[in-house]
């Protein structure tokens, strides 16, 4: 669970005449607030009183949420007939989680978003205590279908289906049930029917027949389970889960997919899968969500990861901040897989009641394979860029240990900031060791932005009040691993705010890096009020941060690019825009 904060000292940096306090949470496996059995637990602390957070200034400008009324996991994305529709879990009555619904949005460009009624709702003995996570499929004859989790009235968890009742509605607004819901029940030895949920979107094998995998604990352990169907009506369980693991006990929001190393465009599972292709599989656990590079054995029906990890801390990782229950589908419109992810406040339930509402959705992404086909990148979808403005350009700019250049011209709460930091010297990196990747968030704590290193810390300051009693750092450290660079990506929030009972986390996450050749890293930091979403290294990290700097409301914050390294590093591109507000969800279709 997330500990108090203690407060540390943190020294003077060269480029500040001021001393700053920090604070720090201790932490080992948990990467977010998270899910327990059937119901969201939140760890954060709870507000005895609520003052600035109810200010409007926090809601964000571009990033996806619904008017009010809480919001948590993206559900069955998909694009259909010129429409994108994203759904998402929605208690209509409140600012908490509780009496979930399949909340229903639609838009032509990811972006802006038209709200619909919810799509969703427990009517029925099968969902009656819980419309949950699930997923959409396009079946072989165009017609659009949603598998999901309710909840029945024994509390258990079981599979059902939905058919949009108007196919000639561009918005599918309305769905229903057929009678022979649940399609899927928790049955056979083992399994727990408290913990099996989340279908995936579904796919062709070889034999023609669907296949869609579910969430499980199976014998204590955790599962992606495997059901056939010819007909996405009757479904019948594959002897063998697609995968399973003895490293913990329940994965939710399992995502299944295909990818080509070093292609960003994306392939449909279910048509034929290319040569070369490798298969994803990500879930959901530890409060974050986690993946595996693979191939999927046609022979067998298995899901076979390129390699085994038995600890878990060491699992790849979608994003290494506040991001959960993500979820991709591939992008008939433009060729592409995009990801979707929820990111919670981190303020207190009782700030969240005060305020009317709770969670966004990070910014859609795109995703694919690197080259070498051990990492996944994600990237901004591009239309994002249709909210740019007023356009800030740089370069050629030297930042010498302690250097410190603020970025003007820019809305500073609301922006999109591209650098490219070149590495005039790599010769002083500092040596790398391999125990910091069992706990990165640790390791951004102790090796912060004041500490200096070989090389680095360097990157950006965001959201900063006038006499940087309130910031967020962003930042880069390069470390030296044998024949290898590793890079470590930090977006430390602990003087984010100075509102009390706020969770301000030092999140961080390692990634190798060819800096002989490349010579230069990049950063892109999405800043949207109390949103800060990076993207390192070409997305080869991504870090989703919420903060809630008192400056917000105030109007008057700073932006700044900084060195805190021994070696020199150069901005040889610096790139800011301000961003306008996306009509997001502001009427009703």
């Amino acid at each position: 669970m997330v500990m108090a904060p203690l407060p540390q000292p943190w020294p003077h940096w060269p480029f500040l005449s001021l001393f700053l306090i920090l604070f720090s949470c201790e932490s080992n496996l948990h990467c977010r607030n998270g899910v327990e059995a059937t119901q969201r637990v939140f760890l954060y602390p709870q507000s005895p009183k609520v003052s600035s957070i109810v200010s409007k200034a926090y809601r964000t400008g571009y990033h996806f949420q619904p008017p009010k009324n809480w919001i948590n996991d993206p559900n069955g994305p998909m694009y259909y007939n010129g429409i994108y529709h994203e759904f998402y879990q929605y208690n209509p009555n409140g600012s908490v989680w509780g009496n979930i619904v399949w909340g229903h949005s639609v838009s032509t460009d990811l972006i802006n978003w038209i709200r619909l009624e919810p799509a969703i709702e427990g009517t029925t003995p099968s969902d009656i205590n819980g419309c949950w996570t699930g997923s959409a499929t396009i079946l072989t004859d165009d017609q659009p279908v949603i598998i999901y989790t309710g909840a029945d009235t024994e509390k258990r968890q079981v599979q059902n289906i939905v058919l949009p009742k108007n196919r000639s509605d561009p918005y599918l607004r309305e769905w229903s049930k057929p009678k022979n819901n649940p399609l899927i029940q928790p049955v056979g030895p083992g399994l727990n029917s408290n913990q099996f949920r989340d279908p995936t979107t579904g796919w062709i094998g070889p034999d023609g027949l669907w296949r869609i995998a579910v969430g499980s604990e199976l014998n204590g352990y955790s599962a992606a389970l495997l059901y056939k169907s010819k007909d996405f009506m009757q479904w019948t369980r594959v002897d063998h889960p697609l995968y399973s693991s003895n490293a913990s006990n329940m994965w939710e929001c399992p995502d299944f997919f295909a990818v080509l190393p070093g292609k960003n465009n994306g392939l449909d599972l279910s048509a034929a899968i290319p040569n070369g292709a490798k298969h994803v599989l990500k879930m959901s656990l530890d409060y974050c969500d986690k993946y595996m590079i693979g191939v999927y054995d046609l022979k067998r029906d298995m899901f076979v990861p390129d390699t085994i990890l038995d600890d878990r801390r060491l699992w790849l990782r979608i994003d290494y901040g506040n991001y959960y229950a993500s979820k991709s589908f591939f992008d008939s419109n433009k060729g592409r897989r995009i990801i979707w992810g929820w990111t919670n406040e981190t303020d207190s339930t009782s700030d969240d009641v005060a305020k009317g509402w709770a969670g966004i959705h990070a910014i859609p992404r795109t995703i694919w394979l690197d080259g070498d086909g051990k990492r996944l990148l994600q990237w901004p979808v591009e239309e994002v860029e249709s909210l740019r403005r007023n356009e800030v350009n740089h370069q050629g700019i030297e930042l010498k240990k302690g250097d410190l250049f603020e970025i003007k011209g820019t809305d500073a709460l609301q922006a999109d900031v591209e650098i490219d930091f070149e590495l005039t010297s790599i010769d002083a990196a500092d040596p790398f060791d391999p125990s910091w990747l069992l706990d990165t968030e640790k390791h951004c704590r102790e090796a912060d932005a004041s500490v200096h290193g070989g090389v680095g810390p360097f990157g950006l300051v965001v959201l900063a009040s006038d006499n940087m009693d309130e910031h967020t750092t962003v930042h880069f450290r390069v470390y030296k691993s044998e024949q290898k660079y590793i890079v470590l990506l930090c977006s430390d929030l602990r003087r984010s705010s100075l509102r009390p009972g706020m969770h301000t986390p030092a999140y961080g996450g390692f990634f190798e890096y060819d800096l002989e050749k490349e010579k230069k890293i990049s950063l892109r930091t999405l800043i949207d009020r109390s949103a800060v979403e990076s993207f390192g290294g070409g997305g080869r990290a991504c870090i989703m941060a919420r903060v809630y700097p008192t400056a917000t409301v105030d109007g008057a914050t700073h932006m700044y690019a900084f060195n805190n390294g021994s070696s020199t590093v150069k901005v040889s591109q610096l790139k800011a825009w301000s961003m306008r507000r996306a009509q997001v969800n502001v009427k009703k279709g």
